[in-house]
């Protein structure tokens, strides 16, 4: 298998757009989960894509259950420029772009098996990164937005292990696939000779790493309980292939080191009468371990643009720790019909730029279960996410790293569907 990693890292990094979590995550694990928000995951437990934040939770089984989930995300993102650079011939409205990031399906499927009273092993399939983001080929911006994909897959095995009737623990380890595609166009005041729509840098490939998690979940009694869990950092060498004006115009072999940020959450649940229960959420991502971006290829030489010999890209990066604040409500209408809402706020991680307007986010979720057998069960969900607005400067590569302002604001909706299957 041909791995080309380089367009794996440089996109994660360059792809992110407003509608998911902070930098480039991407939340949409569960639809009983989207209808709280996401609140009190690695505390609930309710069905089998619960694997996704906590393995302890696979204790709480007793049977079999499979959960399937499909999640669309319907982004509407827009940049507007504020000031162009006269001397390059972009005015501000040159800058401006809208509907910048496709709609996208985000799929997911999780088992968990219990063996015995004690202990539960399980397989979530779901993907914790991954977005994209198209502008025009002839968009004025273009040497620093233009088209970039990233899909990524985590095969994720987990153990549980119940101690005693308060206590559990969990663990698993990652597998993440992942694929990946970069362009880059000339843009406006490229130069003579070279169109806006013309070509200038592609990246492509696909690759892999490996990770590992771990969780605990203390149950107070049937009605209050805490979890906890922790995704490890996910740290590998890249290689792949990249074409640009660093390489002469022609393909050469790369190699980049990507750091994927840990991930630790804190949940609690409380059920407070027969029908209402409240959960809440704390997530912290450590993205200040992404670190800046540097690809390296003895066939790239980068001092034209102010680089060194041997490196094809460089983008240093402002990445911050950040924080995710949710809480949720669940009604128990019936024994078919479960209602919740929630709200979160999803603090921004990194520094805005065009291929990332990352921004402060807030979320306002709601949803239902239905069962309709004692083996089947429905969840729906929908969310609407709202994007802080926020003005950045942007350096556009083609015309010597000359920075221009531009806007970026936008929403998104999230609509979600699971079916949960017990044997």
């Amino acid at each position: 298998m041909r791995i080309n990693k380089v367009a794996l890292a440089v996109t994660a990094l360059l792809a992110a757009s407003q509608v998911h979590a902070a930098g480039f995550q991407v939340s949409e694990h569960s639809a009983s989960g989207l209808g709280r928000a996401f609140a009190g995951e690695a505390a609930i437990g309710d069905d089998a894509a619960s694997l996704a934040r906590n393995p302890a939770l696979m204790a709480t089984f007793d049977k079999a259950q499979l959960s399937v989930v499909g999640s669309y995300v319907d982004p509407d993102i827009s940049v507007k420029g504020v000031t162009g650079y006269p001397l390059a011939g972009i005015s501000a409205s040159d800058l401006d772009a809208d509907d910048v990031a496709p709609a996208q399906v985000v799929p997911a499927m999780y088992y968990i098996q219990p063996l015995n009273e004690k202990v539960a092993v399980g397989l979530a399939i779901y993907s914790n990164y991954g977005t994209g983001t198209e502008y025009k080929d002839d968009y004025a911006g273009g040497s620093a937005a233009g088209t970039t994909h990233i899909m990524s897959v985590n095969f994720n095995p987990n153990v549980s292990y119940r101690i005693n009737e308060q206590l559990s623990l969990g663990a698993g380890v990652s597998f993440v696939y992942a694929t990946a595609e970069l362009e880059r166009n000339a843009g406006a005041g490229a130069g003579a000779g070279a169109t806006p729509a013309m070509q200038i840098a592609k990246m492509e490939g696909d690759g892999y790493g490996f990770g590992w998690n771990v969780g605990a979940l203390y149950e107070v009694n049937d009605n209050n309980r805490f979890g906890i869990s922790y995704k490890s950092k996910v740290k590998t060498e890249l290689e792949g292939k990249y074409t640009g004006s660093t390489s002469g115009g022609v393909e050469v072999d790369g190699t980049l080191d990507l750091n994927l940020p840990s991930i630790l959450e804190i949940s609690g649940y409380h059920k407070l009468t027969d029908k209402f229960a409240v959960s809440y959420s704390w997530q912290y991502s450590t993205w200040s371990d992404f670190g800046d971006i540097v690809a390296e290829s003895p066939g790239c030489d980068s001092t034209a643009i102010g680089g060194s010999p041997g490196v094809c890209l460089e983008k240093k990066e402002d990445y911050s720790n950040s924080s995710r604040y949710s809480v949720g409500g669940e009604y128990y209408l019936s024994e078919a019909v479960t209602l919740r809402a929630g709200y979160a706020f999803d603090e921004q991680a990194g520094k805005a730029t065009m291929s990332i307007p990352d921004t402060d986010r807030q979320w306002y979720t709601a949803g239902l279960t239905y069962k309709a057998t004692s083996a089947l069960s429905f969840d729906f969900a929908a969310a609407l996410v709202a994007g802080k607005e926020i003005t950045f400067e942007e350096e556009l590569p083609a015309i010597g790293n000359k920075s221009v302002k531009v806007t970026s604001s936008g929403d998104a909706f999230i609509y979600s569907a699971q079916m949960n299957y017990r044997f």
